[in-house]
């Protein structure tokens, strides 16, 4: 085992420099001028680029290397960064062995909208599971995060982490999200509950909630085709450390990172209640039968 620092650590340590960041991205949203698409993809969601998401990322990286060289990081944007070849490996290791990634700006299509729901998420992935994760809203003053079997916690980015209150949600908005690729389950699911699908609801000119609507209460569940470790996959943990029920489509326990592909969970249903998430994987199998 590695002589690691501690998740709370690593948050603590970073947590100055994801508020520079944060204010940083705010500050030039309305200015920001797009970089060329990532790749050639019909998800416009997927292959937005900005000036942000390369500055956010080695802004990030550069405090990593600073403080913690020996860690293991995954940064979204890691094919066009400098320091890439700086870190001791971009892949998830043994167990204790930890692996920081980085979503440098989650929703980059509602960033270059104006849109005020984008956020910066640093996970710590362990080989088994999340050992953390923060979420960063710059728009709204506010973070979330979590710790493995700690709970979620929320506060305004001038606070620190000890000055977090846990997060609950009494009534959250009784609307379904529908990931990218998901929106084949509307017809299944639409008789049984108000749906927002991402894909064909998305609007430039008025804010849709996204994933992270499940730690606002804008809505009860979320539906993904694929849960990457950097973002769904990211908000789905800390949804569950808040509380709610998290699976596979299928109903089944959601597998160790170590054993997924490509850095992503498989489909995955979050829900704010048990009964809720039983009625979601019900209707998802009718719509799939096995």
């Amino acid at each position: 085992m590695l002589n690691s620092p501690s998740p709370r650590q690593i948050l603590a340590t970073l947590l100055p420099y994801l508020r520079t960041a944060a204010a940083y991205s705010r500050q030039i949203q309305a200015s920001i001028s797009a970089r060329p698409d990532k790749f050639d993809s019909d998800n416009f969601y997927a292959t937005a680029l900005t000036d942000a998401d390369l500055s956010v990322q080695t802004f990030i990286e550069v405090a990593l290397l600073g403080h913690f060289p020996n860690l293991r990081f995954f940064g979204e944007e890691h094919e066009k960064s400098y320091n890439t070849g700086y870190f001791r490996s971009i892949e998830l290791g043994p167990q204790d062995d930890f692996l920081v990634t980085l979503d440098p700006v989650d929703g980059t299509r509602l960033y270059m909208d104006g849109h005020p729901n984008y956020q910066i998420i640093l996970t710590i992935l362990n080989a088994d599971r999340f050992e953390a994760a923060i979420a960063l809203s710059p728009a709204l003053d506010t973070y979330y995060y979590a710790l493995r079997d700690q709970g979620t916690f929320r506060g305004a980015l001038a606070d620190d982490l000890e000055d977090c209150q846990p997060l609950r949600i009494a009534n959250p908005e009784p609307i379904v999200l529908l990931g990218w690729d998901t929106g084949h389950f509307a017809e299944q699911l639409r008789p049984h509950f108000e749906l927002i699908d991402v894909k064909a609801d998305y609007s430039q000119e008025t804010a849709i909630p996204n994933v992270n609507g499940i730690l606002t209460g804008d809505v009860s569940a979320v539906i993904l085709n694929r849960g990457k470790f950097i973002d769904g996959g990211a908000l789905a943990f800390m949804a569950q450390e808040m509380g709610y029920s998290l699976s596979a489509h299928d109903g089944s326990p959601l597998p160790r990172l170590a054993d997924c592909e490509a850095g992503d969970w498989p489909g995955l249903v979050v829900a704010a209640t048990e009964s809720m998430h039983q009625q979601l994987v019900s209707l998802l199998r009718e719509a799939r039968p096995e």
